[in-house]
């Protein structure tokens, strides 16, 4: 499985999460969650692994020594992922790529 393939995959078990995710009084929240990182998943599948975040997700350490593993988000990242709500895909792996590349320096 490529980088893009194992983030995109990982996104969307997050999204299947969601949706599976029953609180009462959510106001739709868990369900734009789960619409939002879907549409993220499926954006980032179109991705080449020659994308500039791809480099930025493997100098933090997302695909594990040697970047040869799956998709393994920080705990900041995650806590990202798991928060979005809404926005369109790019502005959620612009979001991460922010937020890693804030810590690297």
């Amino acid at each position: 499985m490529s980088r893009i393939e194992s983030l995109a995959e990982y996104l969307r078990a997050e999204g299947r999460r969601k949706l599976d995710r029953v609180e009462v009084r959510d106001g739709g929240r868990n369900a734009r969650s789960a619409l939002a990182l879907l549409d993220a998943a499926a954006y980032t599948r179109s991705l080449g692994d020659d994308d500039p975040l791809v480099a930025v997700l493997a100098e933090a350490g997302c695909f594990g020594p040697g970047g040869l593993d799956g998709f393994q988000p920080d705990p900041q990242v995650a806590g990202l992922i798991r928060s979005w709500e809404s926005g369109e895909p790019w502005q959620l792996l612009m979001a991460i790529r922010f937020a890693l590349q804030g810590s690297l320096t």
